[in-house]
């Protein structure tokens, strides 16, 4: 590309220099030039390209309407024909790394550019959108703004020049899962052989294909004198109110709804409705019992084979969740629960 980079930076309320959690609500706003960090992001750039606009915007404020916010940035960084978006780093700020991590996936969509952003290797943006977009290595916290910033410029001006992109490891970003085929002078079983030799001698060595490392939760001991037990329904197949009172994201949940239930024989059909995408929603809008058993619930607490039905729903949305929110969810509700002598959990999904 011949003339400079017009690029548009994406920063939260922090590092736009509006204030900290007590301006993390404020809507979207563009200004012209760079701010904060992106005054480091023009140093970097040099002659190279320019920071044409910078978008603001709190973190509360995305993601509490991710749809509706992203939108939004789309519509105000669109009119500067930006040629490359920066967000960030967030480093592990984990709302700031959700923020970051879908507008880079959606203008990359959207507009066809080259995206970017940088994180720690914890933040819940990375296992969210590593699959979609570059992002680099970047520590804990802004204490490693500096070489955080100079990893992301050099990558992203690859990306906007289209040129070859290296391994994950030369290059500085996170590994996105995606294997290719590169081709060795060594046979596959001599490679074999000499990392064998290394594991077994305590030498270091470097495995070709990294196995996914899943955590392993024990079950629950089994349940004991139901007959005395209340016992409470969850779910994470979005069933919810009509109209969504609590605007409960329909994918990648960062939230709850807590909907009475006392004295509800069954759930009627209209007064309640699935917001989960990913699949048919008619068979559930039809009988919400379908997928929140509140009728059967009923008939074993008449007949005694269960104590008592809480008096209250759980429900979010489970498809795309990050596992770092699913945890931070279900440990909320799990802690509600406990705390009002629920003693069983019956937990009911898509």
């Amino acid at each position: 590309m011949g003339s400079r980079v017009r690029v548009v930076h994406y920063i939260n309320q922090f590092f736009g220099q509006i204030g900290g959690e007590e301006k993390a609500d404020i809507a979207p706003f563009i200004k012209e030039g760079f701010i904060g960090p992106g005054q480091l992001l023009q140093k970097l750039l040099g002659e190279k390209g320019e920071v044409v606009a910078t978008v603001i915007c709190g973190d509360n404020y995305f993601a509490g309407n991710i749809e509706r916010s992203r939108r939004e940035v789309l519509d105000m960084m669109s009119p500067c024909k930006p040629d490359l978006l920066v967000a960030g780093p967030a480093f592990n700020a984990g709302r700031y790394g959700i923020a970051c991590g879908e507008i880079c996936r959606f203008a990359k969509e959207e507009l066809g550019i080259a995206t970017i952003t940088g994180m720690y290797n914890e933040n819940p943006g990375v296992d969210l959108y590593k699959k979609d977009i570059y992002i680099c290595k970047a520590g804990p916290s802004a204490r490693g703004m500096s070489e955080t910033m100079a990893i992301v410029v050099r990558l992203a001006l690859k990306l906007v020049n289209k040129e070859s992109i290296g391994l994950p490891e030369a290059e500085g970003y996170i590994p996105r899962g995606i294997k290719l085929n590169v081709t060795s002078g060594d046979m596959a079983s001599e490679r074999a052989v000499t990392a064998l030799l290394a594991k077994i001698k305590g030498e270091p060595f470097k495995t070709e294909i990294r196995k996914p490392v899943s955590e392993l939760v024990p079950p629950a001991p089994p349940l004991k004198d139901l007959q005395k037990m209340t016992i409470a329904l969850v779910t994470e197949g979005g069933l919810v109110p009509k109209g969504n009172p609590d605007r409960i994201e329909t994918n990648r949940a960062t939230k709850y709804g807590k909907y009475r239930i006392e004295g509800f024989e069954k759930l009627q059909p209209g007064d309640f409705e699935t917001i989960h995408v990913g699949y048919d929603h008619a068979n559930v809008n039809d009988d919400p019992n379908r997928l929140v058993p509140v009728d059967v619930m009923r008939e074993l607490e008449r007949s005694g084979k269960i104590g008592k039905l809480y008096d209250y729903l759980f429900a979010t949305t489970g498809v795309a969740t990050h596992i770092e929110n699913a945890k931070k969810l279900g440990s909320t509700i799990a802690h509600e629960l406990k705390s009002s002598g629920v003693q069983g959990v019956i937990l009911t999904s898509t």
